[in-house]
């Protein structure tokens, strides 16, 4: 008997000891999961997809058979200029988080430190994530991605007059001097200055689409109008690549927003069916507004939709539901359609592929409404429960991000203008720039 009840005394011990020892250790050790790994990997290659090839296709098709080279080239070349600057101070810039208190505005509220200047510290055994599930390495690829596709839609807004050697230059002191700071504003966590305003951004509405939308605006106005716009056709030279580019945007997107749930859970789910909903119902609304305006609908115009929707949806596709995604897509396929053509027309500036038309009010469109959908009493799920209070906060964040790029970008394009030039020549706006500034053209008939 009494060997028994030691034996029992022994299993007892055997059982509890271990779990008071983890009691014991407040913390514990980050364990990797695979199955979040493997969605942020697939992610990170659809959002790059996006950029190359689909935003190189759907701009390419839409420009004159004489700049598709150019506005591929363009896209390929800030790909691998990012890359670059993301590997040697963007990373750190943008999510370095040295220095940062809640509720504290500081220097670092507004841009990283360079700690983690060349990735310094980060190794295969780095792991992040809201819960550290995944590798850090694969969080720096992912955001770089972003960094990627930001400045490379800025080209839609001066496709066809910007001198190459001019691009280079601008995008990597705008990415310096625009992109990395709005992303840590927005992005970094407590202490960041627009995240602490309670800005709510889950995919990039401020730091990508109105950031680049109002850098393509500010960049048409300061190089002006092509040679013979608005009087002389312009038409895309291939539609086909735009549609087919438009394709791999809409389904490279779901990485960009269904990943920006950093986990393979519920989060990304929802915001996969909603991104699907409203591109949808984005290009309806485009399609059926210019059916109705222009007597016709037209396969550019469905294209543009896709897109209008796809960036609407961003800022807000972790936090409303599908009846808040149906309405922002519509209303986001409406008034892209407006800015796009009537708008433009009467105050007739030449972005050139609708940049600002598209991305720009898409994005403001966007962050504004997500203060309203992401109310649970509206179906949304957020914790937004003064509706009137959060678009006030997300107004602020518009703003702020209007403000801040528009001068920044034009500061930067008049100092680039003064000292190389940032447009090309008359000669080689009639030749083409594929065949002025890289000698070679796109079709050898």
């Amino acid at each position: 008997m009494t060997l028994r009840k030691f034996a029992g005394l022994g299993a007892l011990l055997s059982i509890v000891m271990p779990g008071l020892a983890m009691a014991a250790d407040p913390v514990a050790t980050p364990v990797l999961n695979s199955g979040d790994t493997a969605w942020m990997l697939t992610s990170t290659a659809l959002v790059l997809f996006m950029t190359i090839p689909g935003l190189a296709l759907f701009y390419g098709g839409m420009v004159r058979s004489k700049n598709i080279l150019s506005v591929m080239m363009q896209c390929f070349a800030i790909t691998g200029l990012v890359t670059i600057l993301w590997f040697i101070y963007g990373y750190s810039m943008a999510f370095d988080t040295t220095g940062m208190e809640a509720g504290v505005v500081n220097y670092n509220s507004f841009v990283g430190s360079l700690a983690k200047a060349f990735l310094a510290g980060i190794t295969p055994a780095s792991i992040t994530g809201p819960a550290a599930l995944f590798p850090e390495a694969v969080f720096v690829t992912y955001q770089m991605t972003f960094a990627i596709i930001t400045p490379a839609l800025i080209v839609g807004a001066f496709a066809e007059r910007m001198k190459f050697s001019a691009m280079l230059v601008f995008m990597g002191v705008w990415f310096t001097l625009v992109y990395a700071p709005i992303a840590h504003m927005v992005w970094s966590g407590p202490g960041s200055l627009l995240g602490d305003w309670g800005v709510l951004d889950f995919a990039g509405g401020t730091v990508v689409h109105i950031n680049a939308g109002i850098a393509g605006l500010v960049a048409c106005l300061v190089l002006g109008k092509r040679k013979g716009f608005p009087t002389t056709p312009m038409a895309p030279h291939n539609l086909g690549y735009t549609l087919v580019g438009a394709a791999m945007l809409w389904v490279g997107w779901f990485g960009f927003n269904a990943g920006s749930a950093a986990a393979a859970n519920g989060t990304a789910g929802m915001a996969m069916l909603v991104t699907q909903i409203a591109t949808a119902a984005a290009a309806l609304g485009w399609m059926f507004a210019e059916w109705i305006t222009h007597g016709k609908p037209s396969a550019l115009g469905i294209a543009s939709g896709v897109v209008a929707g796809l960036v609407a949806i961003t800022p807000a596709a972790g936090t409303v539901g599908p009846m808040g995604s149906l309405i922002i897509g519509l209303a986001a396929g409406v008034v892209c359609f407006f800015c796009a053509t009537t708008l433009k027309r009467k105050l007739g500036y030449d972005d050139s592929l609708d940049a600002f038309g598209v991305h720009g009010i898409g994005g403001i469109l966007g962050a504004i409404l997500t203060g309203v959908f992401a109310a649970p009493s509206l179906g949304g799920f957020g914790t937004v429960t003064d509706i009137a209070a959060q678009v006030w906060i997300q107004c602020k964040g518009v703003g702020f991000t209007v403000i801040y790029t528009a001068i920044v970008t034009f500061i930067i394009l008049k100092v680039l203008d003064a000292i190389m030039g940032l447009r090309i020549t008359e000669e080689e706006e009639a030749v083409g720039i594929d065949l002025a500034l890289h000698n070679e053209r796109g079709y050898n008939l």
